[in-house]
């Protein structure tokens, strides 16, 4: 949806980012593109002073930057607190969030005819609705899409080819599921008997809050009584195991492949970088971080930051792995002192003629 440098802006102040132009006000924009691809007819923008050699280079229409960033002479300018969020609203706006190919409810979808479906969705071919399953207004299921019986979608849902949804989960407004994500299969749930392994029966449900977006490839295990909960406004990267029971709070973020075990109370804002595992029974405090590939063994407390396997304080951590690179340099010291003592020990027994084994 083509707009001008002034319509950008004033779309930002209507949804309350402080917006400034520097340059040509009436400069078309037809898209959002990098620095480095951006032509005469794309906006772009910088975040990261890593890339601020480009902006001499770019060829954009116009740059959304930071209000105190220094750019070269002539050059069209967005003026933003903060260029990230920006450019994020911008893209809303000119790519849309939706590119979905087909529209109304296919002839070839297999819909119970106790499932209430909302109004303005779009189902595709191959699409399997079960018994007694509500479907929100304006939901999109692509191909190969299965939603057991019982379950709950809420307006705006999307959920992409094979994605399936087991008995009785509840999916809040505006929940986008990428393809081949399972949500609310049997979790790791055996008493042991002697040698065997004897299935509890997996009881609870799955519920996933408004404005959460899920990977392709993820798997939410079902509470073995109760609720596995994900909070509102969650974001999980792709290839994410959440045990039974796990609550996640509101607003979290998971790099792809993180595991996290079940009956674990993670809180709000928390950030877990790619194959972080968490063991069960564990809390994480609000606003904590754990680092890519740490191993959480024990609770972590609100507001921080874990590194490491097991995972430790960030700032010991680190340490610890300063220490650990200068090991092989460590040795060779200690084994030069050996030798240098072993030499002192040996001139002050031939001084006095004892044995330099007792010296």
């Amino acid at each position: 949806m083509p707009s001008t440098l002034a319509q950008l802006a004033e779309t930002l102040s209507a949804q309350g980012v402080p917006c400034r132009i520097e340059g040509d006000s009436q400069r078309p924009v037809h898209a959002v593109a990098t620095l480095e691809d951006a032509g005469p007819t794309d906006i772009t923008f910088l975040s990261n002073p890593k890339y601020e050699k480009m902006l001499g280079s770019t060829r954009a229409a116009a740059v959304i930057v930071r209000n105190d960033q220094v750019v070269p002479d002539g050059m069209n300018v967005l003026r933003v607190p903060d260029p990230y969020e920006a450019n994020a609203r911008l893209m809303v706006l000119l790519h849309g969030y939706r590119r979905h190919p087909f529209a109304g409810v296919s002839t070839a979808a297999r819909i119970a005819a106790t499932a209430r479906v909302g109004e303005g969705a779009a189902i595709a071919h191959g699409v399997t609705v079960m018994d007694d399953t509500v479907i929100g207004r304006n939901v999109v299921l692509y191909p190969g899409v299965f939603v057991g019986p019982g379950c709950t979608l809420g307006d705006d849902c999307v959920l992409y080819p094979n994605v399936v949804v087991y008995d009785r989960c509840v999916l809040g407004h505006r929940v986008t599921i990428h393809a081949g994500s399972v949500i609310g299969q049997d979790g790791l749930g055996y008493a042991p008997v002697g040698e065997r392994w004897h299935k509890i029966p997996q009881a609870g449900i799955v519920e996933i809050g408004d404005d959460v977006e899920i990977g392709a490839c993820c798997a939410i295990d079902r509470a073995t009584l109760g609720k596995t909960v994900i909070g509102s406004g969650t974001k999980f990267s792709n290839l994410i195991a959440i045990g039974h029971g796990t609550r996640i709070g509101p607003h979290c973020m998971f790099v792809a492949q993180v595991g996290v075990a079940g009956s674990v109370n993670v809180g709000r804002h928390v950030t877990m970088a790619g194959k972080a595992g968490v063991a069960g029974h564990l809390t994480i405090g609000d606003g904590a971080q754990i680092a890519a590939m740490a191993g959480v063994m024990r609770d972590v407390p609100e507001g921080t930051k874990v590194l490491g396997a097991p995972a430790m304080e960030m700032s010991e951590a680190k340490r610890m792995m300063s220490a650990q690179a200068r090991l092989p340099e460590l040795r060779d010291r200690v084994r030069a002192l050996e030798r240098e003592l072993a030499e002192l020990r040996a001139r002050l027994a031939a001084d006095d003629g004892s044995d330099p084994r007792r010296a």
